[in-house]
């Protein structure tokens, strides 16, 4: 009885600690004796909304509207006749000025940008980050793939069925990771790395979307000195690469060069599948359980079917039991 409560306390601690771990540091103004007002605001601001003055964007829509009065004078819509400069697509913009704006019902907050010197403007704060991102490569990858991942899941499952039912209606083997696998550790490893991965990410967006939104704005590629859910994020999306890079090697070397096409080309599939359905699954609070179970069935086919654990003594090749290699012909005792 004792060791039961014992080992509930410590999950409890290590929940809290790791909950804990999972926000950015708020600033401590309290020993800033000489800090003024207005940069208190700035830095307030900054912590809430991610970005303050001299930030960057990268518009990606088609065009933006800057009313060139101040809104405090104006508070009518941006998009005002001859009281308005346009920007366009792939304009970089940089953070002028930041104004409150109460008296504006559709949104107070209220930036100023430029383009350059000569062409400025102040604009809601809504209508900015809709039409621009940070300008940052990062930030461009993370928006990209939020936007088409969908769109590419559909063509690859298309994609895939008709390379399916082609091999199928040729009577040839067609090899997929966790039915008809290689001899290989990585595309399991790989799966299940994605997998988790993709759990991570929706949890953030459940539990901690502040921490989200700041790596989002400020990303980075270093693990180390992040919150420990976005460290042990992006140290997986490092793993991921790993992986993927050993995934293919392996496999190029295992099968015929036209085999081992189609196999990366199912494996992508796969791993397209899983972050979709685990992303999704996990903002229904579902994801957790059926990662657990998808985990245990994907090892326990690799170790029942996939696992070679023997070697060809004349070819090198890997064998799943002792006997004749498949490919060289030689007995294997």
């Amino acid at each position: 009885m004792r060791n039961s409560i014992l080992g509930w306390l410590f999950v409890w601690c290590g929940c809290v600690v790791l909950l804990s771990a999972c926000y950015y540091q708020k600033p401590d103004y309290s020993d800033e004796w000489d800090l003024t007002e207005s940069r208190k605001d700035s830095l307030d601001f900054e912590a809430t909304h991610h970005y303050t003055e001299n930030f960057n964007f990268l518009l990606v829509g088609d065009s933006l509207c800057l009313q060139s009065s101040h809104p405090y004078h104006n508070p009518g819509r941006a998009d005002a006749g001859a009281d308005s400069v346009t920007v366009f697509g792939d304009d970089r913009l940089v953070v002028a000025d930041i104004m409150i704006v109460p008296e504006d019902s559709v949104d107070s907050v209220w930036v100023k940008v430029a383009r350059d010197q000569y062409t400025m403007g102040w604009v809601r704060e809504s209508d900015l980050l809709s039409e621009a991102i940070p300008d940052d490569s990062i930030s461009y990858f993370i928006h990209t793939f939020s936007d088409t991942h969908l769109i590419w899941f559909i063509a690859l499952l298309a994609a895939l069925s008709v390379v399916y039912l082609v091999r199928r209606m040729r009577r040839k083997r067609f090899h997929v990771v966790h039915f008809d696998d290689v001899g290989s550790c990585y595309p399991t490893l790989l799966c299940l790395t994605l997998s988790g991965a993709a759990t991570l990410y929706a949890s953030m967006q459940n539990f901690v979307p502040d921490t989200w939104m700041e790596f989002y704005y400020h990303p980075t590629l270093n693990p180390f000195g992040l919150p420990f859910i976005l460290g042990l994020f992006v140290a997986s999306v490092w793993l991921i690469v790993i992986l993927a890079i050993a995934s293919v090697e392996d496999v190029c070397r295992q099968l015929p060069l036209s085999e081992a096409l189609l196999y990366l080309f199912s494996l992508l599939g796969v791993c397209v599948v899983c972050y979709l359905f685990f992303s999704f699954a996990t903002l229904c609070y579902v994801g957790y359980p059926c990662l657990l179970v998808y985990a245990w069935w994907a090892l326990w086919r690799y170790f029942r079917y996939a696992r070679c654990p023997y070697v060809c003594g004349r070819c090198g090749a890997k064998l799943r039991a002792k006997g004749r290699c498949p490919r060289c012909g030689a007995w294997n005792e």
